[in-house]
C-alpha cells in the first residue's frame, strides 16, 4: 500500500464519480491528498465553486471515518506554463506531506507517492506530467460529467436540483440547493443566460466562428493599468484593457485603439505605438465561455517622464480605469476576468 496518493482535478461540483475514485484511492494508500484546480478563479459559470466551498461540498460527502485521510489544497492553472503548474503542484505535495509527518521528526523519511485518475486520453495528459509518481488507474463514470451538471444546476433554478440526484452524493445536493438561495447563485444564472443567448446569436453561422480580440498590458513606474468591466460576461472584474478587432483594422491599431477608448489614457497614439515592447497570441480552446477567442496580446511600457502615473478614467465598456501596483496585482487572481492574470504574469516574465 502506497503512504500517499494524489488527486487532481477542479470537482465543479464534487459528483459520485470523484467520490468512486477517493473510495478507490483508500484501498490503496493511507492517506490522500486532492488537489483542487482553478483555486484562485474567478466566478464563473465555469469556475461557481471556491476552493473552500469545494471542499466544503467533499467533506460533506464523506464518511466521518475517511475525514481524517483526506487533505485538500488549491492549485492555479498556470494557463500557459505547465511546468509552473507542475512545480506547485510538486510543492504543494511535499508541504502536506511535510505536516503531516512533522511529528516524526525527519524530513529525510521516504514515502511512497502515487498519483491517481482515469484512464482516459485527457486524464492522461496531466498524469504524464509526474513520472516520479507511481500511476493509479481507475474507471471514469461515463454518465457522470461535471460539465454536465452545472449546465443542469444553472438551467434549473426554479425547480431545484432534483434532476442532478442521481449524479451527485446527497450531501452535495443538500448543499448545492442551500447554494442556489445565495447572491452568487443569482450573479452566476445571469452570467450563464447571458453566454447561452450569445452563443444562440451565433448558432446559425456556416462555421463555428472564431473570435478576434486585442488585450493591452500597459506598464509604467511598477504599475499596471486595469479596467473594471461594466457588463456582462465578467461584470464588475477587474480585466486587461482591449476588445474585438475591427473589419478594417491591423491589431496592433486596434490594441491602441480599445485602449484609449477604455481608459481615456493621456498618452499620444505615437508614444503608444512606440512604447510597444512585445506581443504574443493566447489562445487557450477554454479562455473564453463566450466561444473559440483568441486574443493578440501587446505589452507597453511606458517610460517615465517626471509627471506621476498618467491620468485614465473609465470609458466605452470599462466602469472604471486604474493604476494597480504590481505587488497588488499579484494578489489579484480571483478578481481577474477570464485569463488576463495568466496573460500578464506570462508577460512579467519576459520583462
Amino acid at each position: 500500500m502506497l503512504d500517499y496518493l494524489v488527486f487532481i482535478g477542479r470537482f465543479q461540483p464534487f459528483h459520485l464519480g470523484h467520490l468512486k475514485v477517493i473510495e478507490g484511492a483508500l484501498t490503496r494508500a493511507q492517506k490522500l491528498i486532492v488537489i483542487c484546480g482553478s483555486a484562485r478563479q474567478a466566478r464563473s459559470p465555469r469556475n461557481p465553486w471556491t476552493v473552500a466551498e469545494r471542499e466544503s461540498m467533499l467533506r460533506a460527502a464523506l464518511p466521518e471515518e475517511w475525514q481524517s485521510r483526506v487533505f485538500v489544497v488549491g492549485c492555479s492553472d498556470r494557463m500557459y506554463n505547465d511546468q509552473q503548474w507542475v512545480t506547485e503542484v510538486q510543492n504543494l505535495v511535499d508541504k502536506v506531506i511535510a505536516v503531516d509527518t512533522a511529528s516524526l521528526g525527519s524530513r529525510e523519511a521516504q514515502f511512497r507517492v502515487g498519483i491517481i485518475g482515469g484512464s482516459s486520453r485527457k486524464s492522461a495528459h496531466y498524469l504524464d506530467h509526474f513520472p516520479q509518481w507511481q500511476r493509479v488507474e481507475v474507471p471514469e463514470e461515463p454518465a457522470i460529467s461535471a460539465s454536465g451538471l452545472r449546465r443542469s444546476l444553472l438551467e434549473n433554478a426554479g425547480a431545484g436540483f432534483a434532476c442532478c440526484a442521481d449524479r451527485l452524493p446527497l450531501a452535495v445536493l443538500h448543499w448545492l440547493e442551500a447554494f442556489r438561495l445565495t447572491p452568487d447563485y443569482v450573479n452566476l444564472e445571469a452570467e450563464w443566460r447571458f453566454i447561452q443567448d450569445y452563443r444562440r446569436a451565433w448558432a446559425q453561422a456556416p462555421y463555428p466562428p472564431t473570435f478576434v480580440t486585442v488585450d493591452a498590458v500597459v506598464i509604467h513606474s511598477g504599475h499596471i493599468l486595469l479596467v473594471r468591466r461594466k457588463h456582462l460576461p465578467g461584470k464588475g472584474l477587474w480585466a486587461l484593457p482591449g476588445g474585438f478587432v475591427e473589419q478594417d483594422e491591423l491589431v496592433r491599431d486596434a490594441v491602441i485603439r480599445e485602449l484609449k477608448e477604455e481608459t481615456r489614457l493621456k498618452v499620444p497614439t505615437p508614444v503608444l505605438a512606440g512604447s510597444i515592447r512585445a506581443s504574443r497570441v493566447f489562445d487557450h480552446p477554454l479562455r473564453s465561455l463566450r466561444g473559440r477567442t483568441i486574443t493578440h496580446a501587446f505589452l507597453v511600457e511606458l517610460t517615465p517622464a517626471g509627471e506621476g502615473l498618467p491620468k485614465v478614467r473609465g470609458g466605452d465598456d470599462a466602469e472604471r480605469a486604474q493604476w494597480v501596483p504590481l505587488f497588488e496585482f499579484n494578489r489579484m487572481e480571483g478578481e481577474l476576468f477570464e485569463d488576463h492574470f495568466y496573460i500578464v504574469n506570462w508577460f512579467l516574465g519576459q520583462i
